[in-house]
């Protein structure tokens, strides 16, 4: 039976959660489940905090799981990240009060403060320059205000609770994250059950990319009109009762169905229709 870890809490626990409903897979109905099989696609799942989930699998204990990348990376542990899951995307940064650094070059002697001092620690030594780091929990903006430390690393979506605090942002992104899901480094890459598992996931985010596009147009025309739709591979195309016109179906880019509906139309297709796309295996 696979052994899968999920975030119990936090922003990365309900898209988890939902992605793996999507893929088909059983999920607890009552927050205060700690473990759930899934009988029927023989999974075990471990719902543990987001923190922890690189350790467990890391050791072993665990076959793979679904964690932030800058949680394994800042864990240190023995795991790897095996698949891009495509939310809870994050900018992880350094900030501190105008005039203080330009850049990490200029970090020299000074104290940070942050969240994720396993991954500070590593920006630094991989920049060569020696500081302080300090661990704290929640929000380490206060940190400078408070003379703990003369600058913060943490992550960043608008900037507008650091500037309200009197920071600035500096320097390049320390690291771009998002959900992903890891597996204890060095582990066989050619486990079924694994594999079975990625490619329900792969499923799940194609689904969400694409929508599945039907219309008739009239059999001249049918070139353009694929021009429009290529597909994955090409689209289907089938003969209608009305002589001349054909039916065609084809996976189009979610976000262009749109406006590739209005250039089908423009051409001369009917009956446009888009249908979203549940599952798929490609």
């Amino acid at each position: 039976m696979l052994r899968i870890a999920v975030p119990n809490k936090g922003s990365l626990s309900e898209p988890a959660s939902a992605m793996l409903h999507e893929a088909g897979y059983k999920q607890r109905k009552d927050r205060r489940e700690l473990v759930l099989v899934d009988s029927d696609n023989e999974v075990e799942f471990f719902f543990l905090r987001p923190r922890d989930i690189a350790v467990y699998v890391g050791s072993g204990k665990l076959d793979i799981g679904i964690t932030g990348r800058d949680l394994l990376l800042d864990s240190g542990a023995a795991a790897e990240e095996i698949l891009r899951l495509g939310f809870a995307g994050s900018t992880f940064r350094y900030a501190t009060r105008p005039g203080t650094a330009g850049d990490v070059g200029d970090f020299g002697g000074m104290t940070i403060a942050t969240s994720f001092p396993g991954l500070v620690a590593k920006h630094l030594a991989d920049n060569g320059v020696d500081a302080s780091v300090v661990r704290l929990d929640g929000a380490v903006e206060t940190a400078i205000q408070l003379g703990v430390a003369e600058i913060i690393a943490d992550v960043v979506e608008t900037g507008t609770t650091l500037r309200n605090a009197g920071l600035e942002i500096i320097g390049e992104p320390i690291l771009e994250s998002e959900a992903v899901v890891i597996r204890r480094t060095g582990a066989p890459a050619d486990d079924p059950k694994v594999r079975q598992f990625l490619r329900r996931m792969q499923g799940v985010l194609v689904a969400r990319r694409y929508v599945m596009m039907d219309y008739d147009i009239r059999a001249e025309k049918v070139e353009q009109a694929v021009a429009l739709t290529p597909g994955l591979e090409s689209p289907t195309i089938s003969p209608l009762h009305h002589e001349g016109w054909v039916a065609v179906r084809s996976m189009v880019p979610a976000g262009e169905a749109q406006r590739i509906m209005d250039d089908l139309y423009e051409l001369g297709a009917r009956a446009i229709l888009t249908t979203g796309i549940h599952a798929c295996r490609l």
